[in-house]
Protein backbone atom coordinates (compact mmCIF):
# COMPACT_ATOMS: atom_id res chain seq x y z
CA UNK A 1 0.00 0.00 0.00
CA UNK A 2 1.04 3.56 -0.21
CA UNK A 3 0.89 4.93 3.38
CA UNK A 4 1.09 8.51 4.79
CA UNK A 5 2.16 8.88 8.30
CA UNK A 6 1.75 12.16 10.20
CA UNK A 7 4.16 12.19 13.01
CA UNK A 8 5.84 9.64 11.35
CA UNK A 9 9.34 10.79 12.82
CA UNK A 10 7.85 10.23 16.65
CA UNK A 11 7.77 7.43 19.06
CA UNK A 12 4.34 5.67 17.22
CA UNK A 13 5.28 6.85 14.13
CA UNK A 14 8.23 5.79 13.65
CA UNK A 15 7.60 2.29 14.81
CA UNK A 16 4.62 1.97 12.28
CA UNK A 17 6.68 3.55 9.33
CA UNK A 18 9.44 0.15 10.32
CA UNK A 19 7.02 -2.12 11.01
CA UNK A 20 5.22 -0.85 7.16
CA UNK A 21 8.17 -0.54 5.32
CA UNK A 22 9.21 -4.43 6.79
CA UNK A 23 6.22 -5.52 4.85
CA UNK A 24 7.08 -3.70 1.57
CA UNK A 25 4.78 -1.02 1.64
CA UNK A 26 5.67 2.55 0.23
CA UNK A 27 5.59 5.20 3.48
CA UNK A 28 5.74 8.86 3.33
CA UNK A 29 6.83 10.34 6.63
CA UNK A 30 5.13 13.91 7.30
CA UNK A 31 6.57 15.69 9.94
CA UNK A 32 7.56 19.23 11.04
CA UNK A 33 10.59 17.37 13.08
CA UNK A 34 10.11 19.71 16.52
CA UNK A 35 10.04 17.00 19.03
CA UNK A 36 12.94 16.23 20.65
CA UNK A 37 14.28 12.24 19.31
CA UNK A 38 12.58 12.63 15.73
CA UNK A 39 15.59 13.45 14.07
CA UNK A 40 17.20 10.43 15.92
CA UNK A 41 14.05 8.62 14.83
CA UNK A 42 14.44 9.04 11.53
CA UNK A 43 18.27 8.29 11.20
CA UNK A 44 17.21 5.44 12.81
CA UNK A 45 14.68 4.64 10.30
CA UNK A 46 17.06 5.17 7.79
CA UNK A 47 19.34 3.73 8.95
CA UNK A 48 17.44 0.36 8.95
CA UNK A 49 15.76 0.58 5.75
CA UNK A 50 18.44 2.97 3.84
CA UNK A 51 17.95 6.84 2.81
CA UNK A 52 15.86 6.58 0.14
CA UNK A 53 13.50 4.18 1.37
CA UNK A 54 12.36 6.62 3.83
CA UNK A 55 10.15 9.42 2.04
CA UNK A 56 10.25 13.09 4.29
CA UNK A 57 8.23 15.94 4.20
CA UNK A 58 9.18 18.07 6.56
CA UNK A 59 5.67 20.26 7.21
CA UNK A 60 3.27 20.62 9.47
CA UNK A 61 -0.31 19.93 10.01
CA UNK A 62 -1.49 22.71 10.39
CA UNK A 63 -0.41 23.55 6.85
CA UNK A 64 -3.67 22.44 4.99
CA UNK A 65 -1.83 22.81 1.22
CA UNK A 66 0.96 21.01 2.35
CA UNK A 67 -1.21 18.31 4.01
CA UNK A 68 -3.34 17.89 1.11
CA UNK A 69 -0.92 17.38 -1.51
CA UNK A 70 0.80 15.01 0.75
CA UNK A 71 -1.96 12.77 0.20
CA UNK A 72 -2.96 13.01 -3.21
CA UNK A 73 -3.16 9.42 -3.96
CA UNK A 74 -2.16 7.73 -0.89
CA UNK A 75 -4.14 4.23 -0.20
CA UNK A 76 -4.00 4.84 3.77
CA UNK A 77 -3.72 7.78 5.89
CA UNK A 78 -2.44 7.34 10.09
CA UNK A 79 -2.98 10.84 11.53
CA UNK A 80 -0.48 10.45 14.90
CA UNK A 81 0.84 14.60 14.58
CA UNK A 82 -0.16 16.54 17.08
CA UNK A 83 0.63 18.26 20.82
CA UNK A 84 0.56 15.49 23.40
CA UNK A 85 0.75 17.18 26.54
CA UNK A 86 -1.93 18.32 29.13
CA UNK A 87 0.25 20.49 30.85
CA UNK A 88 1.34 22.22 27.20
CA UNK A 89 -2.46 22.22 26.44
CA UNK A 90 -3.27 24.41 29.44
CA UNK A 91 -0.11 26.69 29.07
CA UNK A 92 -0.69 27.00 25.22
CA UNK A 93 -4.28 26.44 24.82
CA UNK A 94 -4.54 28.03 20.87
CA UNK A 95 -1.43 26.35 19.93
CA UNK A 96 -2.98 22.94 21.12
CA UNK A 97 -6.11 23.04 19.21
CA UNK A 98 -4.32 24.80 15.84
CA UNK A 99 -2.24 21.28 16.21
CA UNK A 100 -4.62 18.82 17.13
CA UNK A 101 -8.26 19.92 16.50
CA UNK A 102 -7.50 21.80 13.18
CA UNK A 103 -4.52 19.78 11.84
CA UNK A 104 -7.08 16.85 12.44
CA UNK A 105 -9.31 18.59 10.55
CA UNK A 106 -7.33 19.29 8.04
CA UNK A 107 -6.15 15.79 7.94
CA UNK A 108 -9.42 14.39 7.11
CA UNK A 109 -10.01 17.09 4.60
CA UNK A 110 -6.97 15.82 2.90
CA UNK A 111 -7.89 12.40 2.83
CA UNK A 112 -11.28 13.54 1.94
CA UNK A 113 -10.23 15.04 -1.05
CA UNK A 114 -7.32 13.53 -1.86
CA UNK A 115 -9.03 11.33 -5.29
CA UNK A 116 -8.13 7.81 -3.44
CA UNK A 117 -10.63 7.04 -0.52
CA UNK A 118 -8.03 6.46 1.65
CA UNK A 119 -8.48 4.34 5.11
CA UNK A 120 -7.59 7.10 7.77
CA UNK A 121 -6.81 5.83 11.15
CA UNK A 122 -6.69 8.13 14.31
CA UNK A 123 -5.03 8.15 17.46
CA UNK A 124 -7.15 9.73 19.91
CA UNK A 125 -6.96 9.38 23.76
CA UNK A 126 -8.83 8.49 26.69
CA UNK A 127 -8.85 11.71 27.97
CA UNK A 128 -12.30 11.96 26.12
CA UNK A 129 -13.85 10.25 29.01
CA UNK A 130 -12.74 13.03 31.67
CA UNK A 131 -12.38 13.01 34.70
CA UNK A 132 -14.66 10.16 35.51
CA UNK A 133 -16.18 11.62 38.74
CA UNK A 134 -19.03 9.19 38.89
CA UNK A 135 -16.93 6.31 39.04
CA UNK A 136 -16.55 4.30 42.36
CA UNK A 137 -13.43 3.83 43.30
CA UNK A 138 -11.64 1.01 45.86
CA UNK A 139 -8.27 1.67 47.63
CA UNK A 140 -5.83 -1.45 48.19
CA UNK A 141 -2.94 -1.46 49.70
CA UNK A 142 -1.05 -1.32 46.12
CA UNK A 143 -3.46 0.20 43.95
CA UNK A 144 -6.93 1.43 43.07
CA UNK A 145 -9.48 -0.49 41.16
CA UNK A 146 -12.67 -0.10 39.64
CA UNK A 147 -15.83 -1.50 41.87
CA UNK A 148 -18.04 -1.65 39.06
CA UNK A 149 -16.27 -2.21 35.85
CA UNK A 150 -13.71 -5.11 35.94
CA UNK A 151 -13.07 -5.50 32.49
CA UNK A 152 -12.11 -1.38 32.08
CA UNK A 153 -14.07 1.44 30.67
CA UNK A 154 -16.40 1.09 27.55
CA UNK A 155 -15.80 3.26 24.31
CA UNK A 156 -19.88 3.55 25.70
CA UNK A 157 -18.83 5.47 28.86
CA UNK A 158 -20.07 9.09 28.11
CA UNK A 159 -17.12 11.45 26.74
CA UNK A 160 -16.80 14.66 29.19
CA UNK A 161 -13.74 16.74 27.42
CA UNK A 162 -11.89 17.70 30.28
CA UNK A 163 -8.59 20.37 29.62
CA UNK A 164 -8.16 21.79 26.31
CA UNK A 165 -6.24 19.11 25.46
CA UNK A 166 -9.05 17.00 25.94
CA UNK A 167 -11.48 19.51 23.81
CA UNK A 168 -8.70 19.36 20.88
CA UNK A 169 -8.45 16.00 21.05
CA UNK A 170 -11.93 14.86 21.44
CA UNK A 171 -13.15 17.33 18.41
CA UNK A 172 -10.66 15.33 16.21
CA UNK A 173 -12.02 12.11 17.64
CA UNK A 174 -15.84 12.84 17.07
CA UNK A 175 -14.70 14.37 14.11
CA UNK A 176 -12.86 11.32 12.25
CA UNK A 177 -16.05 9.52 13.59
CA UNK A 178 -18.60 11.67 11.68
CA UNK A 179 -16.55 12.19 8.35
CA UNK A 180 -17.15 8.14 7.88
CA UNK A 181 -20.88 8.75 8.52
CA UNK A 182 -21.12 12.33 6.56
CA UNK A 183 -18.61 11.36 3.50
CA UNK A 184 -18.20 7.42 3.40
CA UNK A 185 -14.34 7.96 4.63
CA UNK A 186 -12.84 4.46 5.67
CA UNK A 187 -12.09 6.21 9.08
CA UNK A 188 -10.82 4.40 12.11
CA UNK A 189 -10.90 6.06 16.20
CA UNK A 190 -8.45 4.45 18.90
CA UNK A 191 -8.67 5.90 22.04
CA UNK A 192 -5.00 5.45 23.03
CA UNK A 193 -4.02 4.98 26.75
CA UNK A 194 -0.76 4.47 27.75
CA UNK A 195 1.33 3.62 24.52
CA UNK A 196 5.31 2.71 25.94
CA UNK A 197 8.05 1.09 24.07
CA UNK A 198 11.10 1.82 22.10
CA UNK A 199 12.48 5.07 20.30
CA UNK A 200 10.02 6.87 23.22
CA UNK A 201 11.42 10.15 24.58
CA UNK A 202 9.22 10.07 27.21
CA UNK A 203 9.28 13.43 29.22
CA UNK A 204 7.60 14.12 33.21
CA UNK A 205 4.33 15.35 31.21
CA UNK A 206 3.77 12.36 28.59
CA UNK A 207 4.65 9.16 28.36
CA UNK A 208 5.32 8.66 32.17
CA UNK A 209 7.11 4.80 31.86
CA UNK A 210 9.44 6.31 29.17
CA UNK A 211 9.94 8.76 30.97
CA UNK A 212 10.95 7.08 34.77
CA UNK A 213 12.97 4.64 32.74
CA UNK A 214 14.95 7.48 30.86
CA UNK A 215 15.70 9.37 34.26
CA UNK A 216 16.48 6.50 36.11
CA UNK A 217 19.40 5.35 33.66
CA UNK A 218 20.68 8.87 33.00
CA UNK A 219 20.12 9.99 37.04
CA UNK A 220 17.47 12.58 36.49
CA UNK A 221 15.25 13.31 39.16
CA UNK A 222 12.03 11.41 39.59
CA UNK A 223 9.08 13.20 41.17
CA UNK A 224 5.48 11.26 42.26
CA UNK A 225 2.60 13.17 42.62
CA UNK A 226 -0.01 11.49 44.21
CA UNK A 227 0.20 8.03 46.30
CA UNK A 228 1.91 6.24 43.22
CA UNK A 229 -0.95 3.88 43.64
CA UNK A 230 -2.45 5.13 40.53
CA UNK A 231 -3.14 2.39 37.82
CA UNK A 232 -2.82 2.59 33.95
CA UNK A 233 -3.58 0.00 31.73
CA UNK A 234 -0.32 -0.09 29.60
CA UNK A 235 0.16 -1.60 25.69
CA UNK A 236 3.50 -2.16 24.39
CA UNK A 237 4.40 -0.14 20.94
CA UNK A 238 4.33 -3.65 18.62
CA UNK A 239 0.54 -4.50 20.04
CA UNK A 240 -0.58 -1.27 19.15
CA UNK A 241 0.50 -1.90 15.50
CA UNK A 242 -0.45 -4.98 15.49
CA UNK A 243 -4.04 -3.51 16.01
CA UNK A 244 -3.31 -0.72 13.43
CA UNK A 245 -2.36 -3.55 10.83
CA UNK A 246 -5.80 -5.34 12.17
CA UNK A 247 -7.92 -2.32 11.35
CA UNK A 248 -6.74 -2.10 7.82
CA UNK A 249 -7.16 -5.64 7.32
CA UNK A 250 -10.74 -5.65 8.17
CA UNK A 251 -11.50 -2.17 7.12
CA UNK A 252 -15.03 -3.43 5.85
CA UNK A 253 -15.98 -3.55 9.40
CA UNK A 254 -13.46 -1.34 11.02
CA UNK A 255 -14.76 1.59 9.09
CA UNK A 256 -16.60 4.83 11.30
CA UNK A 257 -16.01 2.14 14.66
CA UNK A 258 -14.44 3.36 17.76
CA UNK A 259 -11.90 1.18 19.89
CA UNK A 260 -9.94 1.30 23.36
CA UNK A 261 -6.55 0.75 22.51
CA UNK A 262 -4.94 -0.34 25.78
CA UNK A 263 -3.74 -3.05 27.38
CA UNK A 264 -7.22 -4.08 29.19
CA UNK A 265 -7.20 -5.35 32.92
CA UNK A 266 -4.43 -7.73 32.36
CA UNK A 267 -2.16 -5.58 31.63
CA UNK A 268 -1.79 -2.54 34.34
CA UNK A 269 0.67 -1.36 36.70
CA UNK A 270 0.31 1.34 39.65
CA UNK A 271 2.84 3.86 38.80
CA UNK A 272 5.52 3.16 41.52
CA UNK A 273 3.91 1.13 44.28
CA UNK A 274 3.80 -1.95 41.06
CA UNK A 275 6.62 -0.35 38.90
CA UNK A 276 9.09 1.45 41.30
CA UNK A 277 10.02 -2.21 42.47
CA UNK A 278 10.20 -3.29 38.55
CA UNK A 279 12.43 -0.77 37.69
CA UNK A 280 15.04 -1.07 40.49
CA UNK A 281 15.24 -4.82 39.84
CA UNK A 282 15.85 -4.02 36.36
CA UNK A 283 18.92 -0.86 37.66
CA UNK A 284 20.24 -3.33 40.02
CA UNK A 285 19.32 -0.85 42.63
CA UNK A 286 16.39 1.48 44.31
CA UNK A 287 15.64 4.20 42.71
CA UNK A 288 15.20 7.76 44.68
CA UNK A 289 12.00 9.59 44.29
CA UNK A 290 11.05 12.89 45.01
CA UNK A 291 6.75 13.55 46.39
CA UNK A 292 4.60 15.83 45.02
CA UNK A 293 1.12 16.84 45.53
CA UNK A 294 -1.84 15.35 43.54
CA UNK A 295 -1.85 16.90 40.19
CA UNK A 296 -5.26 18.87 39.31
CA UNK A 297 -7.47 16.37 37.14
CA UNK A 298 -5.06 13.26 37.60
CA UNK A 299 -7.03 9.87 37.40
CA UNK A 300 -6.43 7.47 40.43
CA UNK A 301 -7.29 4.78 37.84
CA UNK A 302 -7.92 4.49 34.08
CA UNK A 303 -7.84 0.91 32.39
CA UNK A 304 -9.33 0.60 29.03
CA UNK A 305 -12.26 -1.99 28.11
CA UNK A 306 -11.02 -3.73 25.14
CA UNK A 307 -13.23 -6.48 24.23
CA UNK A 308 -14.71 -4.53 21.49
CA UNK A 309 -11.31 -4.68 19.28
CA UNK A 310 -11.29 -8.68 20.09
CA UNK A 311 -14.81 -9.06 18.98
CA UNK A 312 -14.56 -6.68 16.16
CA UNK A 313 -10.88 -8.02 15.15
CA UNK A 314 -9.92 -10.57 16.59
CA UNK A 315 -7.13 -8.50 18.21
CA UNK A 316 -5.67 -8.81 21.75
CA UNK A 317 -2.15 -7.55 23.46
CA UNK A 318 0.23 -9.84 23.18
CA UNK A 319 3.46 -8.26 24.68
CA UNK A 320 3.18 -8.40 29.11
CA UNK A 321 4.13 -5.20 30.82
CA UNK A 322 7.27 -7.14 32.21
CA UNK A 323 8.12 -8.25 28.94
CA UNK A 324 7.69 -4.79 27.64
CA UNK A 325 9.37 -2.67 30.27
CA UNK A 326 11.95 -5.35 29.74
CA UNK A 327 12.31 -4.11 26.15
CA UNK A 328 12.35 -0.27 26.30
CA UNK A 329 14.56 -0.19 29.47
CA UNK A 330 17.74 -2.18 27.16
CA UNK A 331 16.64 0.46 24.58
CA UNK A 332 17.42 3.35 27.14
CA UNK A 333 20.39 1.84 28.46
CA UNK A 334 21.71 1.15 25.10
CA UNK A 335 21.11 4.57 23.54
CA UNK A 336 21.60 6.19 26.99
CA UNK A 337 23.42 8.83 25.19
CA UNK A 338 20.59 10.12 23.51
CA UNK A 339 19.15 11.24 27.21
CA UNK A 340 22.26 12.35 28.65
CA UNK A 341 22.14 16.30 29.08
Amino acid sequence: MKILITGGAGFIGCNAVDRFLKRGDTVTVYDNLSRRGARDNLEWLRAQHGFDAVRLIVADVRDADALAAAARGQEAIIHLAGQVAVTTAVDDPRGDFEANALGTFNALEAARLSGSAPIFLYASTNKVYGGMEDVVLVEGERRYAYRDYPEGIPETYPLDFHSPYGNSKGAGDQYVRDYARIYGLRSVVFRQSAIYGPHQFGIEDQGWLAWFIIAAVAGKPITIYGDGKQVRDVLFIDDLIDLYQAAMANIDRAAGQIFNAGGGPRNTLSIWTEFGPMLAKLLGQSVPVGQGNWRPGDQRIYVSDIRKANEVLGWSPRVGPEEGVRRLYKWVVDNRTLFED
